[in-house]
Order: structure tokens, then C-alpha cells, then sequence
């Protein structure tokens, strides 16, 4: 072929759609629940948003963004995360001002030039929700409760839920001082990442999936909290037992991004390879201040689709079937019943009903194929001669039922 698929991108084709509109139509009855609005924001932004808002020493930003310079020599990103976005609009279209929290999820394609491998994409889709305006620990198990209630009900079974408190940049300064005194005889040990990760933002070690052997006895951060941040996440972990959301401590658990103060959190489950991170977030508070608007405390998470998808069809759950495609596929036999076929699907489509009919003059036996493979409800049969009575076949596909009913009274006859 002269044009393929890019690298790390995916066609979503018809026939496993359906589990893409099983998990996004499930996010979306969630957040109505939970009182979350949808908000839409631009696939592609200032750069500079992201290099302040996720954080100049992360992976993200300094090596997998999608960046370019367009017509008018500005430099665009098209969007890692969805948070930094988000948080963008909330600034710029003053929804700081509503008395209320604002509370807002998103569901949309995000952008990373990463290795691909099972459950990652250059092009991926990210479920996700922000909640900014309080700083209440109530709020952030809202949100770990939120995801995991997602998880739940799209039928996913073994999901754990880890949680660790990053402090408040002080408390990381403070550590930072313990942490590279450990790491620092260790230096020729560590990967490559590791080592200039140590000079610029030495929690961010901790992440590495390769020299986790080498952290043993490491020290933790949950040892530098004050005394706000101890009260903060302990209220977190109270809550999240009064809501029965299982969880462990994961003192090592810092996320890949800097905006993250207090609360992270990630949800992991096992099934596509060496990739057991199907989701996170965390408690963002100087985020709105660093984008330009006021001092305005936020929480929020991601989950990737892909990843959950990928998980569904390994569990073989329950949750996602499949389903017909059409209500009625209608038949017609006759030149004149084919006439009258265009204008009984349309009125079985203005009724409400999902109805298609043939459009290649083919014979009944390959007409009722179609509707096999369209996985049809009914069948409705039309000939020359049921057209002169004014009455038309109905045939229930399942259990091989047929009878007769006016052509007037069909659209009604299948909704019943």
C-alpha cells in the first residue's frame, strides 16, 4: 500500500467499537453521578503551557512531546496529559469564579512519542477528571473513589489502588537533602536515567522500573511529612476505608509529573506485559497559581483507555457484548416493493429504530445474510404481492417467529 497507519497509532474499526463506547458511555453515566461536567479543550496548545505545568525535568516534556512550530512561528504542542489543558481553561475562562467546585471530566486523545509495546501508543485516549476549589482530603478519596468505581463497573476484576503522599514543595526540598545522601554511593549503579535524574530531580528515581533492586532500605518520604501533610493523607486513608476502597501505601509511588503535592495515586492491575500502571493521579495545589491564575487547590486523575480495553478482552468480561447492529433490516422483493422499502426505513428510523435494508438488488437468500451479519433483531419481508394488501413479513431472528402485520402498524409491531 502507498499509505499506512504512523508508528504507535491504531485504526478503531467497526467492529471493536463497541468496547469503546462500553467504556466511554460508563465514564460518562460515572460522572454524572459524581456531579463531574464534560468539558472539550484543543488537542494542541502553547508548549510553554506544558513546560510549566507538567514540568521541564520530567520524560514527558523533555522527551515525548509532539512540539512543532506552526504558520504564524509559534511553538505547539499537541497534548501529553489532560490536566495542564484543563487547568488552561478553568484559568482563562474564569471558572474560579462559580461559588461551587468546579468539577469538570474529559474523555479525548493525548500525544506521546513513546517506545510502543502492549497497551501503549503514540496516540492514546485518556479518560479524566479534575476537581479544583477546596483543599479537602474528602475530595481527593471523591476522586480515587471515582476511578475505581469506573474500574468496578466496566467489569475489571483484580485492581489495586496505591496511594502515597508527595508533601508540599518543602517537604520534597527537605527530603530531596536524605534521599541523594542514600542514592549518592549507589550513582555508578543506576541507569543512565537514574544518574541524571539524581541531579535534577533526584524523586523521580524512585520511579525507575530497572533499578528498583538497588532502593532497598531507601528512605521515605512519609517519614519527612509535617505535620499538615501526616493529617492530610491520614484523613485520605480514612475516608477511603469509610467508602470500603481497598488501598495500600506506596511510599515510593511519585508519579511521572511535577505538579503532584500531597495525595498521588495510581491503579494497577496485571494482564498486558510488563505494564501494570493502567491509571492515576493526585492532588495538584500550586498548579492553577503556575499557570497564571489565582491560588486555587485542584485533584484529578487519568486512566487510559487503551489499557483498559486491552484488560476487558484478556478477563473476557462480562461487561462489554455484543450487540445487534440493526433493530430491523427490511427486505424487498419487486421493483415496486423496493420502492416502498426506501420509504418504510425512514419511517422506521424516524421512530426511533435502527433499520437499514439492501442497496444492490440482491436476492432474498443474500438479503437475509445481510441481516445475519448485521446481527438484525427482525427482518421485515416486503414482495409485490404483501404490498398490494398493505401488510408486510415480520420475522423475529432469534427464535424464527414470523407473522404478518399492516405495513402502518410495523415500527410499532417491533417496538413492542
Amino acid at each position: 500500500m502507498a499509505f499506512q497507519k504512523l508508528p504507535g497509532t491504531q485504526d478503531m474499526l467497526p467492529g471493536s467499537i463497541d468496547s469503546w463506547q462500553f467504556v466511554e458511555q460508563k465514564a460518562r453515566e460515572i460522572c454524572r453521578r459524581f456531579n463531574f461536567r464534560e468539558i472539550r479543550t484543543p488537542i494542541f496548545e502553547a508548549t510553554e503551557l506544558f513546560q510549566r505545568g507538567v514540568g521541564e525535568t520530567t520524560d514527558v516534556v523533555e522527551k515525548e512531546m509532539y512540539t512543532f512550530t506552526d504558520r504564524g512561528n509559534r511553538s505547539v504542542t499537541l497534548r501529553p496529559e489532560g490536566t495542564a489543558g484543563v487547568v488552561r481553561a478553568f484559568v482563562e475562562n474564569k471558572l474560579y469564579g462559580e461559588p461551587d467546585l468546579t468539577k469538570l471530566y474529559y474523555i479525548g486523545p493525548m500525544f506521546r512519542y513513546e517506545r510502543q509495546q502492549a497497551g501503549r501508543y503514540r496516540q492514546f485516549h485518556q479518560f479524566g477528571v479534575e476537581a479544583m476549589g477546596s483543599v479537602n482530603p474528602a475530595l481527593d478519596a471523591e476522586v480515587i473513589a471515582l476511578g475505581y468505581t469506573f474500574y468496578t463497573e466496566v467489569g475489571l476484576k483484580g485492581v489495586r489502588v496505591e496511594i502515597n503522599s508527595v508533601g508540599t514543595p518543602e517537604v520534597r526540598l527537605a527530603f530531596r537533602e536524605r534521599l541523594l545522601a542514600f542514592l549518592e554511593p549507589k550513582r555508578e549503579l543506576l541507569c543512565k536515567d537514574c544518574q541524571s535524574r539524581m541531579d535534577r530531580n533526584p524523586l523521580r528515581v524512585l520511579d525507575c522500573k530497572v533499578d528498583q533492586k538497588h532502593f532497598e532500605g531507601a528512605p521515605s518520604i512519609l517519614d519527612s511529612l509535617d505535620e499538615e501533610c501526616s493529617t492530610h493523607f491520614e484523613k485520605v486513608k480514612a475516608y477511603l476505608t469509610a467508602m470500603n476502597i481497598p488501598f495500600d501505601v506506596n511510599s515510593k509511588l511519585v508519579r511521572g509529573l511535577d505538579y503532584y503535592t500531597h495525595t498521588a495515586f495510581e491503579y494497577k492491575a496485571e494482564g498486558i506485559g510488563a505494564i501494570d500502571t493502567i491509571g492515576g493521579g493526585g492532588r495538584y495545589n500550586g498548579l492553577v497559581a503556575d499557570i497564571g491564575g489565582p491560588d486555587q487547590p485542584g485533584v484529578g486523575l487519568g486512566l487510559g483507555l487503551e489499557r483498559t480495553i486491552l484488560l476487558l478482552e484478556h478477563q473476557k468480561t462480562e461487561g462489554i457484548k455484543e450487540t445487534s447492529q440493526v433493530d430491523v433490516y427490511v427486505i424487498s422483493l419487486g421493483e415496486a416493493a423496493e420502492r416502498e422499502a426506501t420509504k418504510i426505513v425512514h419511517d422506521l428510523r424516524t421512530a426511533g429504530l435502527r433499520a437499514d435494508r439492501d442497496y444492490t438488488d440482491r436476492k432474498m437468500k443474500a438479503q437475509m445474510k445481510s441481516a445475519d451479519r448485521f446481527k438484525a433483531r427482525f427482518t421485515a419481508i416486503l414482495g409485490d404481492d404483501e404490498l398490494e394488501r398493505g401488510e408486510i413479513a415480520l420475522k423475529n431472528m432469534e427464535s424464527g417467529e414470523q407473522r404478518t402485520v399492516a405495513i402502518s402498524e410495523l415500527a410499532a409491531a417491533i417496538q413492542a
